[in-house]
C-alpha cells in the first residue's frame, strides 16, 4: 500500500482528535477515519491556555505531552482498524492544537511534542506547519486551500469549500483564475462555548437548541460590527478574537440563553454568506466540511441566505466532512517531505511559496 500517510487534526472547537489514513500515491484516497474525544480535563486545560495565566509555559508543555500521548493512542487505533503496520506509513502530518494565533505579532502556537509522537508511534512526524508561512510575512492560515484545490477543483464549474470548524474559512475554486482562501469568522466556537456554559454540552447537536430559540436582530447587529468582518483577505482569526468574554460584552443582559444560541447560529450563517457574496460571486456550488456541516439548522439557514447557490457537503466529492482537514495535513506532510511548498502565498499573504513543517524522524 504505497503512499500511506496519517493526518491528525484537533481544531479550534477542541472537541477531540480526528485521524485519517490516506493513500497519496495518486489522487488522494481516504481509507479510514477515527475520532477520539478529549477528556473534560484536557479540554479544560487547553481552553485555559487560550488566555494568559499563572505558570502557563509549564502548563503548555505538559498539555503538549498529554496531547501527544492522545495522538499516539489514536494512531494505534487507526492502524489497528486499517490492518496496517506503522512501518507501512510514510509519515504523520499533525496540525497540533492551536492555543494562540497572533500573526500580527509574528507567531502562532500549535501545541504538540513532535519528538514524543515520533518516539511513541515509530512513524516520521511532520508538524508546526504554520510558523514558516508567518515567518515569510503571511497569516499562517488558512493552509487547507492548497489541498482543496488539489482534490475538489473542477475544470468547468466554479466552487467554494466552506470549512466550519471552530472558525469558519472559505476556499474559492474558480474554474479559471486564482484560488482565494481566508477565514471569515466564527464557525462553531461561540455556539459551542455558549451551550457549554448553559447546558454543559460540548456542542449543539444538529442545531437542536438553536432551533428552539429566535435570533435577536439587535444582538446580531452588535456582533456583526466586529472589525474582523470588515477586513479584506488575506486574513485569519481564532479564539483571540472570538470568545465567550467577547460575546458576553455584547449582551444587554436580559436575553434568553436559547435566543442567544439562535443568534450565534445566524451569525455564523450570515458571515459565511456575506463573505461568499463578496469574494466568491461565481461559485454556483458550495460544499461544507468540518463539524458545522452536520449542524442541520446552520446548513438550512445558510441555504436560505444563498438561494441562488447549491449548498451541499463534501461527502458528495468523496471525502467526508469530518475528515477533510485531517486529510489536508497528511497531504501537507507529503509535500514537506517531497520538498514542495504547501502554502498559497496569495491566500496567506506570504512573500512566496514555502515548504511547511518541522520533521521528526521515527
Amino acid at each position: 500500500m504505497p503512499g500511506l500517510h496519517i493526518g491528525l487534526m484537533s481544531g479550534t472547537s477542541m472537541d477531540g482528535i480526528d485521524a485519517v489514513l490516506v493513500a497519496l500515491d495518486g489522487a488522494p484516497a481516504l481509507l479510514h477515519h477515527t475520532h477520539q474525544p478529549f477528556s473534560p480535563q484536557l479540554r479544560g486545560t487547553l481552553l485555559g491556555l487560550n488566555d494568559p495565566g499563572n505558570n502557563e509555559l509549564h502548563r503548555a508543555a505538559l498539555a503538549a505531552n498529554a496531547l501527544s500521548l492522545g495522538y499516539a493512542t489514536v494512531v494505534r487505533t487507526l492502524l489497528a482498524q486499517a490492518a496496517v503496520t506503522a512501518a507501512e506509513v510514510t509519515a504523520i502530518g499533525c496540525h497540533g492544537q492551536t492555543v494562540r494565533h497572533r500573526p500580527e505579532a509574528g507567531y502562532t502556537i500549535q501545541l504538540v511534542n513532535g519528538a514524543l509522537l515520533a518516539e511513541l508511534s515509530g512513524i516520521r512526524v511532520v508538524c508546526d506547519f504554520r510558523s514558516r508561512d508567518i515567518a515569510a510575512g503571511g497569516e499562517g492560515a488558512p493552509l487547507v486551500p492548497a489541498f482543496h484545490r488539489a482534490v475538489f477543483a473542477h475544470p468547468q464549474r466554479s466552487r467554494a469549500v466552506v470549512n466550519i470548524g471552530g472558525i469558519a474559512n472559505i476556499t474559492y475554486l474558480p474554474a479559471q483564475g486564482e484560488v482565494i482562501g481566508f477565514d471569515c469568522g466564527p464557525g462553531n466556537v461561540l455556539m459551542d462555548s455558549w451551550i457549554m456554559a448553559h447546558q454543559g454540552a460540548a456542542y449543539d447537536a444538529g442545531g437542536a437548541w438553536a432551533a428552539q430559540g429566535k435570533a435577536l436582530p439587535e444582538l446580531l447587529e452588535r456582533l456583526l460590527v466586529h472589525e474582523f468582518f470588515a477586513r479584506s483577505p488575506p486574513k485569519s482569526t481564532g479564539r483571540d478574537m472570538f470568545n465567550l468574554q467577547q460575546l458576553r460584552d455584547a449582551l444587554a443582559g436580559h436575553e434568553r440563553p436559547v435566543d442567544v444560541q439562535a443568534t450565534l447560529c445566524q451569525l455564523t450563517a450570515a458571515t459565511i454568506a456575506r463573505a461568499l457574496d463578496a469574494h466568491c460571486v461565481n461559485a454556483a456550488d458550495i460544499y461544507l466540511c468540518g463539524g458545522g456541516a452536520r449542524n442541520d439548522v446552520l446548513r438550512e439557514r445558510l441555504a436560505a441566505l444563498l438561494p441562488q447557490r447549491r449548498v451541499a457537503v463534501t461527502d458528495e466529492l468523496g471525502i467526508a466532512a469530518e475528515s477533510v482537514e485531517a486529510a489536508a495535513f497528511a497531504w501537507l506532510a507529503q509535500r514537506a517531505l517531497a520538498g514542495e511548498p504547501g502554502n498559497l502565498p496569495h491566500v496567506t499573504g506570504a512573500r512566496g511559496p514555502r515548504i511547511l513543517g518541522a520533521v521528526y524522524p521515527p
